[in-house]
């Protein structure tokens, strides 16, 4: 699992380019310079992810690094298993999702992680990474 002190992995996620369409990336181009905060949701169209986890960091990108939110495609899981924060719900048919978690990164190293406990948005939440700023 991922920890306070390591480097992010570098794996290929998608980002929508300018004209609209997936593109192909790697984590260490777009996250690895600068302060970077990172935050996973489990669940894109779930009432925590959506109207709540999200909707905080959008509110609040002015206080963020470089005042935006870029949003990344985690397709296959990779990233999230690269980084040893995947939560298996496939007994229940709702297959493998990232934990829901906040990071926050300088130069690639994370310099801060804090993960949630299941149904929980307070330590991932936007207010809370950015005291951490």
């Amino acid at each position: 699992m991922a920890k306070v002190a390591d480097r992010l992995p570098d794996v290929d996620v998608r980002v929508m380019n300018a004209e609209g369409r997936p593109e192909t990336v790697r984590t260490a181009q777009l996250l690895g310079s600068g302060t970077v905060v990172l935050f996973a949701v489990p669940g894109a169209f779930t009432p925590g992810c959506s109207r709540t986890h999200l909707p905080g960091y959008i509110a609040n990108a002015d206080g963020l690094a470089e005042g935006k939110v870029l949003m990344l495609a985690d397709d296959n899981g990779d990233f999230s298993e690269a980084m040893g924060l995947v939560m298996d719900f496939a007994g229940s048919g709702l297959g493998k999702h990232s934990r829901r978690y906040a990071a926050v990164l300088e130069d690639g190293v994370i310099t801060s992680l804090d993960m949630e406990e299941t149904g929980a948005v307070t330590v991932s939440a936007c207010e809370a990474v950015l005291a951490k700023l």
